[in-house]
């Protein structure tokens, strides 16, 4: 197995991608495309998670968030088995971007831990996770990093067949649910069609005791058809694709009113590359979206006698939002200190976030304009020495309405009512990297980076100010906030091939006014003038602030070959991760931050079978927010067995049995806002079977 900085993920994987001898597995070559950098070679040092197709269609998780939880220095919101949204080393909402094909996600998943992110698991090829240098490449809205979803909607290459696809199915024991994708290509000249479906049908999952974890259902369909032209010098492709969900809140009184939400998605998409083939430029690039997105928040409410009413809609989101950049890569030159490759760009986004009904209240209308320029640049120093830099300067501009709250967040008259007043804000952040790479003995890698990195704060943090029923939590935003700052530095050392491969980061990053959202103590109704210390409101209170704080911790992983059996190679796996986070000056600790874990696995893998025993402990959190509950650890047991089927002229097929929380442990996630409330899912069996032509 060949793992590239940060991780390639291979917990199943089809044996067709193993190329096998009596030493070690080793996988093809994939280009890195989170480089700016056509043509960058696979021993890229772009810190760089990725997870391929396998692993990702072996997964029970029903969303992008959970497919990543597990994964070294990678957590997940766990709000809903439908709304899980990424976490990067303790960092999520407004510091993580989530993209596709380099496309923003145009939803509304930052704006709250209940909205899902229109991005289904099953539509992926494979996942990136992408920080460093190249981050800067989209926007200071990924300081904490950028999690790509990459698939081939808009095709960019020639297929090697003029007909090729897959269609695979899976079942779930612990949701009694199904989902299933098929995907295919077809060529005719310089034409290529792409086409792809997905859906999944999952009901209430079980959690241990035999028990269901109510209102936890999940429907989602999809899908997408793209074409391009290509030809010699490039190509040019556009696509439309459709997303919908209709997904339960599960805890506390959203299962009780069975709160659910329904989103859709569509998203048209153009993407080309031009290659004049002489003169200083190299590539030219362009991509440009558009999307609409809305969802709607359905459920019952109390009335006086304590029983539950009718089903009705209480509000929902709109987004309308466009995404566009222009990027060109210069020839490779030669400087005095050495060969100089890079790339240079200009971007524009926009978000119109409409509410309605009860939202209208928690977050009025604004919107969200973003014009920035990028450089990024790699100098070849020596056959041994890279060092890469990229710079950033972006200019924002936000407009929105939001109400003046008194000092405390509590009334000062008990029939106060909160009146909107129109406020708009404007920031130009500035962010510059560095990093250095040095190839070592014994085939290994040694990287440093270092970023300073400023973020404009959303329209969600300035301009909250109501009750969002489905979080059950009363957010008051801040309109006075400046921009936060991070200055960070990461050190690597990692060994991609031979018998033992590993791959270690050390991190540290100091925020200069980090914008948090943490509990107050106090408790709302629906209005403000009912907000009162202590826990008897309906809603939590939740605000947003701003104060220096640190993070940092470690990312590790490894693998050892220790013997052939029969005709496969079997060995063993490590992983430790942890994040520490704090406010500076002894003010606290950073809520919902991710606990230590640390994990252990055997596997064995040949051409045809492939078997893998993984364990991982997370350990107690205790450092705690305050107004927040500690969250005991828990123990996770999986087994996947796997095997592939040679059926000729390119044909496979691929049959895997895997079994999640075999120990059927009570799983609570520190990082949620539901972790007092919602256990996460208990023993389960997944079949699969998936065919490839």
């Amino acid at each position: 197995m060949r793992l590239r900085p940060i991780w390639i993920c291979a917990g199943l994987l089809p044996a067709a991608a193993f190329a096998q001898d009596a030493e070690t597995i080793v996988l093809p070559p994939m280009a890195v495309t989170a480089s700016p950098i056509a043509g960058d070679q696979p021993g890229s040092f772009l810190p760089v998670t990725e997870i391929d197709r396998a692993p990702i269609s072996a997964s029970p998780a029903r969303s992008l968030g959970d497919v990543m939880r597990d994964e070294p220095g990678l957590a997940a919101s766990t709000f809903a088995p439908g709304a899980s949204r990424p976490i990067i080393r303790g960092l999520d909402n407004f510091r993580v971007r989530i993209q596709e094909n380099g496309f923003g996600a145009g939803d509304a998943s930052a704006f709250g831990e209940d909205h899902a992110v229109p991005l289904d698991p099953m539509a992926a090829e494979r996942i990136e996770v992408i920080r460093g240098p190249a981050s800067l490449r989209w926007g200071s809205q990924a300081i904490g990093g950028v999690v790509n979803v990459i698939n081939n909607r808009i095709p960019d290459r020639l297929p090697d067949r003029a007909v090729k696809g897959q269609v695979s199915g899976a079942w779930n024991s612990g949701s009694r649910g199904w989902d299933g994708s098929a995907v295919g290509e077809m060529r005719a000249g310089n034409v290529v069609v792409h086409g792809d479906i997905f859906g999944r049908h999952d009901a209430d999952y079980s959690i241990p005791g035999g028990r269901r974890q109510a209102n936890t259902g999940v429907r989602t369909d999809g899908g997408a058809l793209g074409v391009s032209w290509i030809g010699d010098q490039g190509y040019v492709g556009t696509s439309v694709s459709r997303f919908t969900s209709l997904y339960g809140i599960p805890g506390g009184e959203a299962a009780v009113l069975g709160t659910q939400i329904r989103m859709e998605q569509t998203r048209w998409a153009s993407r080309g590359e031009y290659r004049p083939g002489s003169g200083p430029i190299r590539s030219v690039n362009y991509w440009l979206g558009y999307t609409t997105y809305r969802h709607e928040e359905m459920g019952g409410e109390f009335l006086e006698d304590g029983s539950v009413g009718n089903r009705h809609t209480h509000g929902g989101f709109r987004n309308q939002s466009w995404d566009g950049r222009v990027e060109a890569q210069h020839m490779p030159f030669a400087t005095r200190f050495g060969e100089l490759n890079g790339s240079f760009g200009l971007s524009y986004e926009q978000e119109n976030i409409r509410t309605t009904g009860e939202f209208f209240e928690f977050l009025p209308p604004n919107r969200t304009q973003r014009y920035a320029g990028y450089v990024f640049e790699e100098l070849k120093l020596s056959p041994v020495w890279r060092l890469q830099a990229a710079a950033r300067l972006e200019f924002v501009n936000i407009a929105g309405s939001t109400a003046a709250f008194p000092a405390g967040n509590l009334p000062t008259d008990p029939d106060q009512e909160l009146e909107n007043a129109s406020r708009r804000r404007s920031y130009t952040p500035a962010s510059f990297s560095l990093g250095l790479l040095r190839d070592l003995p014994w085939a290994m890698q040694a990287r440093a980076t270092a970023q300073y990195v400023q973020r404009a704060p959303s329209a969600a943090e300035l301009f909250s100010r109501g009750a969002h029923d489905a979080s059950g939590t009363f957010d008051i935003g801040n309109p006075n906030l400046r921009k936060e700052a991070a200055t960070s530095f990461e050190l690597g050392l990692s060994r991609r091939d031979g018998e033992f491969r590993f791959d270690a980061s050390a991190f540290y990053a100091r925020y200069d006014g980090f914008i948090y959202r943490a509990l107050t103590g106090n408790s709302c109704g629906e209005e403000f003038s009912s907000c009162a210390p202590g826990s008897g409101g309906e809603f939590r209170q939740v605000a947003y602030g701003q104060r220096d704080a640190s993070f940092y911790g470690l990312d590790a992983k490894a693998e050892q070959d220790v013997m052939q059996i029969g005709s496969g190679t079997a060995g063993v796996s490590g992983r430790y991760d942890f994040v520490r986070a704090e406010f500076a000056n002894g003010a606290g600790n950073v809520p919902r931050i991710p606990p230590h874990r640390l994990g252990a696995g055997i596997w064995w893998r040949s051409a045809s079978w492939n078997a893998s025993l993984d364990y991982l402990h997370a350990f107690d959190q205790t450092r705690t927010a305050a107004n927040e509950t500690r969250t005991n650890g828990y123990d996770l047991l999986g087994l996947r067995v796997g095997y592939t089927a040679q059926l000729g002229g390119g044909r496979t097929a691929n049959f895997a049995v895997i079994g999640s929380n075999l120990l059927d442990s009570d799983v609570r996630n520190s990082a949620s806002f539901k972790k007092d409330e919602v256990l996460l899912p208990g023993r389960a069996v997944r079949l699969l079977a998936t065919f490839t032509f």
